[in-house]
């Protein structure tokens, strides 16, 4: 076995489920195009609640990708997860000749800031409608934060390390680091990622009590971050799952090496306290750009956290220009997810995802509905911009006050 300083973990498989795409083609070719799929809210149950304007994944039908089995004890949020962790395996071209004499070399980390509302919300209704005879067994895991992990190694056999990061927003970045920490003590292979479904209606009344939630009607103007229109951000549904594998042991299999998860870093600065993030996202790109043995002007492209709020949009604009110097004012940055909405968890996987493509394609994906930027940033808009990618920077902060940075190096492609 390799020692811990030579297990490099890299990004092997991609799957997506988001309101853009249901796969991870149809997801990019939005992305690059700058389609905005953002739209008044048509949840059931939610027609009448303040926030009018989020990103609906439409177009999916879990029973394509999952057992009936399955399915009937999970939430919406496990749907996403493990119809993308199908992607995501396929897409790498890991199936269970891989591992099926060495079941505990693949682990499974999500993420996740909601759990299943809709599942929860539904028994619940039942309990105090019907009674509690009429509540489903599933009720008392289908909801739980950690289901997603759970189900996604049930149904792949995977008996490696199990986990999940049980965080707001910034979990997604951090749950990517804990399987680079994990392959490093050994592990081959981790199915890693975050889904979400909050647009349920308890899960939106729960989200009401957020200050930065936007309320407008328009879609167009509801999620602008870095404008002098700004008014805070809309919720999503979806996210992505990847197949980050040991270097070696992913090369030898013959797999594709589409990114190195070359650095990771996290803070915390307290819940919506927006000035103060400026030290504590600048202390974890800085601990990210380190611990990745990378230069500031080594990096070629931002995947900005765009919170759409000025007070936290200034604080990231000044954080970057704080590490990156007059680079910060160079490089471009780019936050495709104001055509999605932010899916909690499932934003900074996306972005991730995102990030390996847009090196893989040698393009920066535009920022929907943002153009009168006001702030020192190159923030890509309008249409996507040719650039030679080698490295990117992926940022991520969360409405209960972590911050995290990850700094991806392109891969190689495939072996010769």
């Amino acid at each position: 076995m390799s020692s811990p300083e030579e297990r490099r973990s890299v990004v092997t498989g991609i799957g997506v489920i988001a309101p853009n795409g249901v796969s991870t083609e149809t997801f990019w070719k939005a992305t690059v195009e700058g389609i905005s799929v953002l739209d008044r809210v048509t949840r059931e149950g939610c027609e009448h609640l303040p926030l009018k304007v989020a990103g609906e994944v439409r177009g999916f039908d879990p029973a394509d990708l999952i057992e009936e089995r399955y399915l009937v004890q999970t939430d919406r949020f496990t749907h996403f997860a493990m119809a993308a962790a199908n992607l995501a395996l396929d897409d790498a071209r890991l199936g269970r000749a891989d591992y099926n004499d060495s079941p505990f070399a693949v682990g499974v980390v999500t993420a996740a800031g909601s759990g299943g509302g809709e599942f929860g919300q539904r028994e619940l209704q039942r309990l105090w409608g019907q009674g509690s005879r009429h509540v489903g067994p599933y009720q008392s895991i289908a909801w739980f934060y950690a289901a997603s992990t759970g189900q996604i190694s049930i149904r792949g056999g995977f008996k490696g390390p199990c986990g999940v990061v049980a965080s707001d927003e910034a979990g997604g970045l951090d749950a990517l680091a804990h399987a680079g920490r994990t392959i490093r003590r050994g592990t081959d292979a981790v199915v890693v990622g975050a889904a979400e479904a909050p647009l349920a209606p308890y899960s939106v009344v729960c989200q009401l009590g957020y200050g930065d939630l936007s309320k407008l009607d328009d879609p167009a103007r509801a999620y602008r971050p870095f404008t002098s229109g700004a008014c805070g951000f809309v919720p999503a549904e979806g996210g992505a799952m990847l197949i980050v594998e040991e270097e070696t042991a992913a090369v030898s299999r013959g797999a594709s090496v589409r990114a190195v998860l070359a650095g990771h870093a996290a803070t915390f600065t307290g819940a919506s306290l927006w000035e103060e993030s400026r030290a504590g996202l600048a202390h974890a790109i800085r601990g990210a750009l380190e611990d990745a043995r990378c230069a500031p002007e080594e990096i070629d492209v931002v995947f900005a956290d765009a919170l759409g709020v000025p007070a936290a949009d200034r604080a990231e604009a000044l954080a970057l220009a704080d590490v990156l110097g007059r680079h910060a004012s160079q490089v471009p940055v780019t936050a495709p997810k104001t055509g999605t909405g932010r899916a909690y968890c499932g934003a900074p996987v996306l972005d991730t995802a995102a990030a390996v493509l847009a090196m893989e394609h040698g393009v920066v994906p535009p920022t929907p509905n943002v153009v009168d930027v006001c702030h020192e940033l190159d923030v890509v808009t309008g249409r996507a911009r040719p650039a030679e990618l080698r490295t990117a920077l992926v940022l991520s902060r969360g409405l209960m006050g972590s911050n995290a940075a990850m700094v991806l190096r392109k891969g190689s492609g495939s072996p010769s």
